[in-house]
């Protein structure tokens, strides 16, 4: 099993690889401006890497409701889905982007975002989230 996670957005594309290991790693961000590069490069990531199973952050509000961005999500998962014909997987991304940022020294924010930096972190904080859920840790005894 070789998983992708994605913090999708219209400019960034956050990345992160995983596997039955249960380890999320970030992976180069899709900073494209382009969008048709973008697919050709994230297709790229999905063939090199043997992707198995998508998992896309689902950005509910913060009261739990669903809105504007969540429904582009939404649309950005069946496309996902039809492209790569792959299992897409949707896990909360609720606050996932501030705690990548907070892990990040103030002064150096604002010279990473365009890298994309945050936005794998996130991707990271997405998949380490489902595959804990996937692959729980052991209980020590």
């Amino acid at each position: 099993m070789h998983c992708l996670g994605i913090d999708y957005g219209t400019k960034r594309v956050g990345l992160a690889h995983g596997d039955e290991l249960g380890v999320a790693t970030p992976l180069p961000a899709l900073v494209y401006a382009d969008e048709k590069v973008r697919w050709q490069k994230l297709g790229e990531v999905v063939r090199q890497r043997r992707i198995t199973d998508l998992v896309l952050g689902f950005p509910y509000n913060m009261d739990g409701t669903v809105g504007f961005k969540a429904k582009e999500v939404e649309a950005y998962g069946a496309k996902l889905q039809a492209e790569f014909g792959l299992p897409v997987h949707f896990v909360d991304e609720t606050l996932t982007s501030a705690e990548a940022e907070s892990s990040i020294a103030k002064k150096d924010r604002r010279g990473v975002r365009d890298s994309g930096l945050i936005d794998s972190r996130a991707a990271c904080l997405i998949l380490q989230d489902w595959l804990d859920q996937k692959f729980p840790p052991p209980i020590p005894e």
